[in-house]
């Protein structure tokens, strides 16, 4: 195996170690509002179409408001859905609107991003 090989093989298994450690189970109820895994607020985007199964936030928007993941094994049920992204991940829908989450959030229950540009908003079950 060359030294490119190599390195060619190194990125590929860590971008798959990356992407799969970011996928989670869907949201859960917290203090009236949806949260991950890890506490952190959930939001919806209202450029986001409800059932429309697609996702208008990629690429410099995605940096900024990542995508909650599902898990490869994840199952949609009841008000949860699983729609496929631009780039082929699989991310959480509630109610038809994709869930994100804000990149300037440090910590559980922070939502500084609620109301954000009039778009953005904490999910509330």
């Amino acid at each position: 195996m060359t030294i490119r090989t190599t390195a060619a093989f190194a990125l590929a298994a860590a971008s798959l170690f990356a992407a799969s450690a970011h996928a989670e189970m869907a949201p859960k109820a917290k203090d009236g509002m949806l949260v991950n895994s890890a506490g952190m607020t959930v939001y919806t985007f209202d450029n986001d179409k409800a059932g429309a199964g697609k996702s208008m936030c990629n690429d410099g928007c995605a940096k900024a408001w990542p995508p909650v993941m599902a898990d490869a094994n994840a199952k949609a049920s009841g008000d949860w859905s699983i729609i496929t992204r631009d780039d082929g991940g699989k991310q959480w829908a509630y109610k038809g609107q994709p869930l994100y989450l804000f990149a300037k959030d440090t910590k559980a229950g922070d939502k500084t991003g609620d109301k954000f540009k009039d778009v953005w908003h904490v999910v509330k079950p």
